[in-house]
């Protein structure tokens, strides 16, 4: 990549306030050739990032950061934000392990202020920040910066309602481009796209009050009563809705004007109260294939500049959500009463031909998760069967749902749980290490994890057929290629697969880390320890014969890719004190903390889930093992021959 010596000179963004029209335009197109040549090599948010460049800009000029605060929603669009906040010489190690993270980190840099990664909170998170400032009787300058499609979830309007009720002084930010990942759905964003698009409401906005006075028709109106006014008002000026809730509205402006965003940040500091900042942009600005397919540059792999190709990509076996959303189609052409339910995401879900071969019987809800498990329990009382298909770390904002309104009534839904266990590079703020551990508690509920794709299609077509909740959890990235069924089974419910006979060891493991096991197994046979590998598939209900055969062995060993804090490892041991057996375990998963971004082999490898870990844990708790019943037995001779 040829210098970029504006954006080099850029350490901090006060420096931005130095530079001319020119220059900042300069600026603007060094900093879209960063991003596309830095996502092409690590993967990322390059989409919502292009289409913030001027915005961010403008934002900066008119702020005095880091005093001044910026809260990103969901986050993927602060890579601009990080390039000129003194991570410029850094920003080629986006997302790899030790490297610049993806998302605002507060540990990262003081200008980051509050870690992100799901949506809908900055304006919470904002004017909590408002009220404090106001408590400690600081003037700061508070910015929530949302997208359209954020704005969809239910958190964001109650903070909105909140602000309006407080009046303090708070600014938001709201970055129209009318998707989020993608396109947007709902009256909302209806609304924001006739604000949007119609030119009759730029040229009232300033004048429309003038000019009801100046008419017969508004001076009638005016001898009729503010009511009548009003009325008139929300038919013709845009952002009467937020008005209504007593924040003033600002725009729409072009985003992608610098100016535009600078002075409108810049008269919104002054104003007496919360004001929303309305700001158009284009997803993928800047760059071709990102502008004709924002929706795949939203979270891309590494690619080719040149072409816009990932790399690799037409390699390798099918995705477990390519899986999924396969069999869920041949399982919907069998039976009408299966509908399909999203969160924004139907293409990250596998969800996309669904929708369009059954267009009458998909519901993309938008960002609103709590909403989409609800909807779900609606349809299940209405005699349909929902799939519920949201990612692990997404279902956590439903979780009341899924217990008051699925599984306290008993309702038949399918909750497909995708990404769960360690996703690599997006980090803690997306990994799906606690779904075992909050659904395991939840009565009525099944939980199932497949240990391949076939496996996969499998339990879709069980779960289909269950009587109640279901829960299928399983990961990101390609299955093992093994073929898949050419007629789905039907499981029984709590009976695992014994994969590998042995009596050393009984390795009981779970999903994606089954074929860790059975690595190790291999690994541990050559060190001339037998291992019996257990693919348990069900959580919940548990296999209790399984359980009661693996005491047989010295040492048993659980794996899953969850926090050890009351998941599977958990659930084991409590079988075993129902038993009162007294069978060593070695727990394997992950440790009680947030992992960091990286590669899924380097992150697997620290949190010990790699074969070569596994098996070194095994050799290691045998060795302790015959250490101490060795020290006992030395223990029991002495006894002896001090009696004798």
């Amino acid at each position: 990549m040829s210098a970029t010596p504006i954006l080099d000179s850029i350490t901090e963004p006060s420096a931005l306030k130095a530079l001319d029209a020119s220059e900042l335009t300069g600026l603007a197109a060094e900093i879209r050739e960063t991003l596309v040549e830095t996502v092409a090599a690590t993967g990322g948010h390059l989409a919502p990032n292009l289409g913030v460049v001027e915005l961010t800009l403008g934002l900066h000029r008119a702020l005095d950061c880091p005093t001044d605060k910026i809260v990103w929603d969901v986050g993927h669009q602060a890579y601009v934000h990080k390039l000129i906040t003194g991570r410029r010489e850094r920003f080629d190690t986006l997302r790899t392990y030790g490297g610049v993270c993806g998302f605002p980190k507060r540990t990262e840099s003081p200008f980051d202020v509050h870690d992100a990664g799901h949506a809908s909170n900055s304006i919470s998170v904002a004017l909590g920040l408002a009220a404090a400032r106001d408590l400690r009787g600081d003037d700061e300058a508070i910015v929530a910066v949302i997208g359209d499609g954020s704005l969809t979830g239910g958190m964001a309007f109650e903070a909105l309602d909140h602000a309006g009720h407080l009046g303090t002084r708070l600014i938001v930010l709201l970055n129209d481009n009318e998707m989020s990942i993608a396109p947007n759905v709902g009256a909302l964003s209806s609304y924001l796209a006739r604000v949007r698009l119609d030119r009759r409401y730029r040229r009232l906005r300033d004048d429309v009050e003038s000019a009801l006075g100046k008419t017969k028709l508004g001076a009638a109106m005016v001898a009729a009563g503010e009511a009548a006014k009003e009325s008139v008002k929300q038919l013709l000026v845009p952002g009467m809705l937020f008005e209504e809730l007593g924040i003033q509205y600002v725009g729409p402006i072009d985003g992608h004007d610098i100016a535009q965003v600078q002075n409108a940040v810049t008269w919104a500091r002054t104003a007496d109260g919360p004001v929303l900042i309305h700001a158009v942009t284009r997803k993928g600005m800047g760059y071709v294939h990102a502008e004709d397919r924002p929706d795949t540059f939203h979270g891309i792999s590494p690619f080719s500049v040149e072409t816009g190709k990932v790399n690799g990509s037409s390699e390798g076996p099918l995705s477990y959500t390519e899986t999924f959303g396969r069999a869920l189609v041949v399982e919907a052409e069998a039976d009408e009463r299966i509908v399909a339910i999203t969160a924004a995401m139907p293409a990250g879900t596998g969800l996309t031909h669904f929708a369009e071969r059954f267009e009458s019987r998909f519901f993309d809800v938008g960002i609103a998760e709590q909403h989409a498990v609800g909807l779900a329990a609606g349809l299940a009382h209405g005699g349909r069967i929902p799939v519920v298909a949201i990612y692990s770390t997404f279902l956590q904002r439903a979780y009341d749902q899924v217990i008051m309104d699925a599984a306290l009534q008993n309702l038949h839904v399918v909750f497909c749980i995708d990404r769960a266990g360690l996703v690599g590079e997006d980090g803690p703020t997306h990994h799906g290490v606690f779904d075992l551990t909050y659904l395991r508690a939840v009565p009525n509920l099944m939980i199932m994890s497949p240990a391949d794709e076939a496996e996969l299609v499998n339990m879709l077509h069980t779960a289909l057929a269950a009587d109640g909740p279901v829960a299928i959890r399983y990961p990101r990235g390609t299955g093992r290629g093994v073929a898949l069924p050419a007629e789905p089974l039907l499981l029984e419910a709590g009976r695992s697969e014994v994969r590998r006979q042995g009596s050393d060891v009984a390795i009981l493991a779970l999903g994606r880390m089954v074929e860790v096991a059975e690595k190790a197994a291999e690994a541990l046979a050559a060190e001339g320890v037998e291992a019996r590998v257990v693919n348990m598939r069900w959580v919940k209900p548990m296999d209790l014969e399984a359980i009661s055969a693996a005491t047989e062995t010295p040492l048993i060993v659980t794996i899953e890719e969850n926090t050890g804090l009351g998941g599977f490892g958990a659930a084991v041991l409590e079988v075993l004190a129902d038993l009162d057996a007294r069978t060593p375990v070695l727990r394997l998963a992950i440790a009680d903390c947030f992992v960091t971004h990286g590669s899924m082999g380097r992150l697997l490898a620290d949190v010990g889930l790699t074969p070569e870990s596994v098996t070194a844990a095994v050799l290691g708790r045998l060795r302790d093992i015959h250490a101490s019943e060795s020290e006992r037995s030395d223990g029991r001779a002495q006894a002896r021959r001090r009696a004798r």
